[in-house]
């Protein structure tokens, strides 16, 4: 039996940045440094691949600004991702590949990068070479990155093509990272069945001579030592009075040369300081420069050039975090904080729906995953619109596309013909009141939900009300979308225009009068953390289930409201999304019941507010609501008693936990 590939616990980052003017050759520059990444993933084995695209906004911008730069970004780089793959020599682990983009001002890039490394446990990162362009004679914003990076470093070159490398050189003296260049250049041949050339160049014979005693040569003695054995590797020693010109020519003869981004010798204090005014070194940069000749000179070719640099030592790292996360401290204490949050969050975390319209690729990515989606249809005497909902979405992403698992209609006790049109079109059927009955039954959407979490069987649960006049697919796949790109997202919201009905007049705008008159306005003035949302109370949204069993439900109005306040305390801002589903059409409410609705919302955030701060501001007799009544009996007033009942995290509830018990034993729950 043969045996299995060993996948090397190395986690690349290839980080590009977003074209000023995006071009046809800016974005096949994107595509071949994606490639030649790709490359050098699969030759390493390594376990995963993050693309991460960097939007720079002028300092003092608002970061919200690059809101819809980033869902540019996103799409050309998950299109570019998809596109069809490296074809390799030998057959190879292929690894995890996934794109982030993210928001960061000019002044802020190397740290905006380096926060990356950290975030994604990164041990290699790759850069292109255009980030070290410096046409204006400005300081580099990278060049502090490049001297001292929180991880190995590969800087990619002009004419990379892994697929056509075969002969590859590597011009080395020893030093720090010519055994980090040995071995990428090892792997790259291994990958491709080429040939190494360890090249030495010495001024005179004398200098020659010396190699086998000389201190100062026993790094290159190393990498000999390291290099001995290995059967692609012949070692070819030149004897030259300018070793610069002789690398760059010897660097002619094959197609791919690699190098270590430091001073030929060991690093004196001198040499040091020369470093760190020049990060590749002269003979890097050199060889650097002859291949982008190359590039630009259409009649002739030059080999692909890598440069790199070893990690910086662990001490360092770890110090850089702890500045880190004394910078966080510093930052959340700091009046600007929240503003700077919810302005990066919005630029980041707002997705359209247009970004995951390739079914296909949402498909592969949940199986891949290994993951099963249910969407759960909340219903209350639906029977004018249930059935096109119901038609629109199972149609398109359960029959012709499995990314459904299964769709369950959740009644809530219907007196018309909501259950049949259900049960007509192949759809499981349950009614709320029936599910659970050891833990009763209250009335309201949000008991709905909470119940819907014991019957579905999916990873990931998507919400989606009955009562949409406009059904689309898109109210689906652009829910599922960010949870199945982005792992750390658990919640995405969906936000559209709200078109209303006044008698037979249908107004483009003013729906949602409860978001902008009571829910927007309290979030604002009490969890300004949460005033990027733009529609906090949509009736669309979707979470991951290890997320959504952790959360209360309120049981009417106010589960959309309780959902984000408990999304924000125990998963933080960052965990939650937002997507554009375009237009929703639904059956607008009269005022008094919006009234209500919007009575019970404050009641959630008071609930809130009175568990965080630990003080109590809502009397029993608070829950009163008094409606004016105008009707033929004359003036009066209508109470109404409104509260929305709180339902425990369903991992609290012994029936649910029976049920999993299998699945939260796994996860240690």
């Amino acid at each position: 039996m043969p045996k299995q590939a060993v996948t090397r616990q190395l986690r690349i980052l290839l980080a590009l940045d977003e074209p000023t003017n995006p071009s046809q050759e800016t974005n096949a520059e994107m595509v071949r440094l994606y490639q030649a990444a790709k490359g050098l993933a699969v030759a390493q084995k390594a376990e995963s691949l993050t693309v991460l695209g960097l939007v720079q906004l002028p300092h003092g911008q608002s970061l919200s600004e690059g809101t819809l730069a980033v869902q540019a970004q996103r799409t050309l780089l998950n299109d570019i991702v998809n596109a069809p793959g490296l074809a390799n020599s030998k057959p190879s682990p292929t690894p995890t590949t996934n794109v982030i983009v993210r928001v960061t001002s000019e002044a802020n890039l190397a740290q905006e990068l380096n926060d990356a490394i950290i975030e994604q446990q990164t041990t290699q990162l790759l850069l292109g070479w255009q980030w070290f362009e410096n046409e204006n004679g400005q300081k580099n914003p990278l060049d502090e990155l490049l001297k001292r990076p929180l991880c190995d470093l590969a800087i990619i070159g002009p004419g990379v093509d892994l697929s056509q490398t075969r002969k590859i050189m590597l011009a080395v003296r020893g030093g720090p990272f010519a055994e980090l260049a040995l071995r990428l250049a090892n792997d790259v041949a291994e990958q491709n069945d080429g040939q190494i050339t360890l090249l030495h160049v010495v001024k005179d014979e004398f200098e020659a001579d010396m190699l086998e005693n000389d201190p100062a040569d026993a790094p290159y003695r190393e990498v000999v030592q390291s290099a001995a054995g290995r059967k692609r590797i012949k070692r070819k020693q030149v004897v030259s009075s300018s070793p610069q010109e002789t690398i760059v020519q010897e660097s002619q003869k094959h197609d791919l040369v690699l190098l270590g981004a430091a001073l030929n010798g060991s690093l004196t204090p001198a040499r040091t300081e020369a470093l760190l005014r020049n990060p590749f070194g002269p003979v890097a940069a050199a060889v650097l420069e002859e291949g982008i000749k190359a590039e630009q000179d259409d009649k002739r070719s030059g080999p692909g050039v890598i440069i790199v640099r070893a990690g910086a030592p662990k001490d360092f790292y770890f110090a850089q975090l702890q500045r880190r996360q004394q910078r966080i401290a510093a930052r959340q204490a700091s009046e600007d904080y929240v503003t700077s949050l919810v302005d990066k969050w919005f630029a980041e975390n707002t997705f359209d729906a247009k970004e995951f319209a390739d079914i296909e690729r949402l498909v592969a990515l949940k199986k891949s995953q290994n993951l099963k989606i249910s969407l759960c249809l909340p219903a209350l005497n639906e029977e004018a619109t249930v059935g096109e909902v119901i038609t629109s979405i199972k149609s398109e992403l359960y029959d012709k596309h499995p990314l459904l698992d299964e769709i369950l209609l959740i009644d809530s006790s219907s007196t018309d013909r909501t259950v049949e049109i259900a049960r007509e079109l192949g759809v499981s059927v349950y009614v709320h009141q029936q599910i659970l009955p050891e833990q009763g039954a209250r009335r309201g959407k949000g008991e709905a939900l909470w119940k819907s979490l014991y019957v579905a069987q999916g990873d990931i649960i998507v919400w989606i009300d009955t009562d949409i006049k406009n059904p689309d697919p898109r109210f689906v796949y652009g829910l599922v979308g960010p949870l199945l790109k982005e792992q750390r997202i658990q919640y995405v919201k969906g936000y559209y225009r709200r078109p209303i009905q006044v008698g037979d007049v249908v107004y483009e705008t003013g729906g949602g009068r409860v978001t902008e008159l009571t829910a927007r306005p309290l979030f604002n003035l009490f969890f300004p953390e949460l005033s990027g949302i733009i529609q906090p109370l949509a009736g669309e949204y979707a979470g991951r289930r290890t997320c959504l069993e952790q959360l209360p439900f309120f049981t009417g109005y106010g589960v959309e409201t309780g959902h984000l306040l408990d999304l924000l305390e125990r998963f933080s801002l960052a965990a939650i999304g937002q997507v554009n589903l375009s237009a929703r059409h639904h059956r607008n409410q009269e005022l008094g019941a919006l009234s209500q609705m919007a009575f019970a919302i404050t009641q959630v955030v008071i609930n809130r507010l009175e568990d965080r701060e630990k003080i109590h501001l809502v009397e029993e007799i608070n829950r009163k609501m008094r409606l004016i009544r105008l009707g033929e009996e004359g003036l009066h007033l209508d109470t109404r008693y409104i509260e929305d009942f709180e339902r425990p995290p369903m991992l609290e509830i012994p029936e649910y936990r029976q049920k999993n018990r299998k699945r939260l034993a796994r996860l240690g729950k």
